[in-house]
């Protein structure tokens, strides 16, 4: 028998999660916004400046998602409480199945808006700029890094981001010593920032002829791209850049012309290396946003630890420290340490769908 209350209770408790969200989100004045800055777009100095225009065309799409996602949400409660109304004039049951499609729809698109409302950090919407280094033990842990990197790659192309590599260091015989890679899309840094820390595989080894069982440890540094605001000062003085040819399988002018760029910064000793692009002038464009990204992050560890000691005494980082475990044997799950929670099937997860692992842990921060 259909319970129209039942399914009014639902809508109820959606309404009220879309309110928060619309709350959160700031719809009503970020309307006014939009409109700002879609007269401003039009303005003829604004598209003689291809910087600003870009920033300004990021700014409004970014606004249309926020806006289109509320009235998405809305719409859908609105379509769902007439088809209630319909049910109990009419009697025909037989739309209970649409009636709970609809419902299940609603759910799911006022759960993402949710979502996006939680990520309300400074630099949550920005690109992602992210670092993979293999840890000890070899090619077992090169290997790791490859499919650490694979997997960020395959969660970046499941939500629509644009994956750009910056730099890699192979290994000697198999897979990445290290990578360097840009995570291009709205609110990137937000969702990822949930990786930064250690990642610990276990497996029996595939380069053992023993075939005995192997731990391997990754590290992933996530950062967010910034722009040249002047937050980030940068001194001629304080830096040293060098030039040298690109590594690779060559091309027509990869390995013949010095088209790569290292950035020594003295005061940190940070070095950053792109080697990407085709020419050089390219390469010390992304190597400037990389490290004045590192340097940012650089900014934010030491106002952590700087609030850490007000709290007292933290634990060493030491093995036990690593933010997931990715158990292939003898498990089949993979346990996130910062929410406690065990997540999915493993290879499920290596093919990218770590969404779950990191919706949970906003969750509980």
């Amino acid at each position: 028998m259909f319970k129209a209350d039942d399914y009014r209770l639902r809508i109820k408790t959606l309404e009220d999660t879309l309110g928060e969200a619309k709350y959160a989100l700031d719809i009503d004045n970020i309307s006014e916004q939009l409109k700002g800055l879609k007269a401003e777009q039009e303005k003829p100095e604004v598209w003689q400046d291809l910087e600003r225009s870009a920033k300004i065309g990021r700014e409004i799409s970014t606004i249309e998602n926020k806006i289109n996602a509320y009235q998405k949400g809305r719409k859908a409660l609105d379509d769902a409480g007439e088809v209630i109304d319909l049910i109990e004039e009419s009697g025909e049951e037989e739309l209970v199945p649409e009636l709970d499609k609809m419902m299940s729809a609603a759910e799911k698109d006022i759960e993402e808006m949710r979502i996006r409302a939680l990520l309300r950090g400074k630099y949550d919407s920005s690109n992602a700029l992210m670092s993979l280094h293999a840890g000890a033990g070899g090619t077992e842990a090169c290997d790791w890094c490859q499919m650490l990197y694979r997997m960020y790659c395959r969660y970046a192309e499941k939500n629509g981001y644009k994956v750009t590599e910056i730099d890699r260091l192979p290994g000697d015989s198999a897979g990445l010593k290290s990578v360097d890679f840009k995570v291009e899309g709205e609110n990137a840094y937000g969702y990822l920032k949930a990786e930064i820390g250690v990642h610990r595989l276990v497996r029996i080894s595939p380069f053992d002829a023993n075939k005995r069982r192997q731990t391997s440890f990754a590290s992933v540094e996530v950062m967010p791209e910034v722009e040249d605001d002047g937050e980030i000062e940068i001194k001629d003085e304080d830096i040293r850049i060098d030039v040298y040819r690109s590594s690779g399988a060559g091309g027509q002018k990869v390995n013949k012309t010095e088209t790569a760029i290292r950035i020594t910064h003295f005061p940190t000793g940070i070095v950053v290396t792109c080697q990407n692009e085709r020419s050089q002038l390219q390469n010390k464009e992304m190597a400037f946003k990389y490290l004045r990204s590192r340097l940012l992050e650089k900014q934010l560890e030491q106002r952590m630890q700087e609030e850490a000691a007000l709290k007292g005494e933290t634990k060493k980082i030491e093995w036990g420290s690593q933010i997931r475990s990715y158990v292939f044997c003898p498990y089949t799950l993979v346990k996130d340490h910062r929410t406690g929670y065990e997540v999915g099937d493993v290879q499920a997860v290596m093919d990218g769908d770590i969404q779950g692992v990191i919706i949970d842990y906003m969750k509980k921060s």
